[in-house]
């Protein structure tokens, strides 16, 4: 009954968000065609038309931004599980993150057992949940750093940490990193932790936290090893297309 009730209340939600953005959409054009007339301001008054013309098409696109991160963290449908090494897995996650990386000065190191066993997943839902961890740890260093990924089986589990070196986590923000909407950085929609945490639970697994201001982070996931037992109905989880991916970077 539980389940049903989220089910339904997600989908009502997601239609409102859906609607919202339909609106968005249309005002988005108009500020567009707006910003076209003053495209070269002739006085002082043009100008400072323009300006806010800018800002106000700033803030529609932070609310589709902001639409979309919700819509993924409320969209809910059956997982498709198979089979799945960890270590392709990361590969093909690392071949968009690397170059964002580099960019930001952040190195990223893998450690992978070779024998670890496949675990199974629905690969690209696991796949938007360690990309949100790792744009987290990219951001906690802004003047660069390592991110660590390191994996090894504890019988039932499959154990990954994901470690960075940067200026680490206050306790008072750690009691409240995993409620969505909570954010402490500027422009955050408070939705990537708690996402990845609802993705990895819908997987059976774990997701916490471990941090010492000035030390850095550490994340560490639990996935079962055998299949999860999942309810019949099926569980709440995301729908990440690779689009979603892809823009992310």
């Amino acid at each position: 009954m539980l389940l049903e009730h989220y089910s339904e209340l997600a989908e009502t939600a997601g239609v409102f968000v859906h609607e919202i953005k339909n609106h968005l959409s249309t005002l988005i054009l108009s500020m567009q065609l707006l910003a076209e007339d003053f495209e070269n301001p002739q006085s002082p008054r043009e100008r400072r038309a323009l300006e806010r013309i800018t800002r106000l098409q700033g803030e529609c696109n932070r609310l589709v931004e902001v639409s979309n991160d919700f819509l993924r963290f409320t969209r809910v449908k059956d997982l498709t599980l198979r089979p799945y090494a960890l270590s392709q897995v990361l590969e093909e996650l690392l071949d968009f993150f690397e170059p964002t990386a580099r960019n930001s000065n952040v190195r990223v190191n893998v450690y992978l057992p070779a024998d670890l066993p496949p675990v199974h997943l629905d690969p690209d839902l696991f796949k938007q949940a360690l990309l949100n961890l790792l744009l987290n740890a990219q951001q906690a260093m802004p003047g660069g750093g390592e991110i660590t990924l390191m994996a090894r089986e504890e019988a039932p589990w499959l154990v990954l940490h994901l470690i960075d070196t940067g200026s680490g986590i206050p306790a008072d923000v750690q009691d409240n990193m995993f409620k969505p909407f909570y954010s402490t950085k500027s422009g955050g929609s408070g939705l990537g932790l708690p996402t990845a945490r609802k993705v990895v639970e819908a997987h059976g697994g774990t997701l916490h936290a471990d941090s010492t201001p000035g030390r850095g982070t550490r994340f560490t996931l639990k996935l079962p090893i055998r299949p999860p037992i999942l309810n019949p109905a099926g569980p709440a989880a995301l729908v990440v297309e690779k689009s979603d991916l892809e823009s992310a970077l």
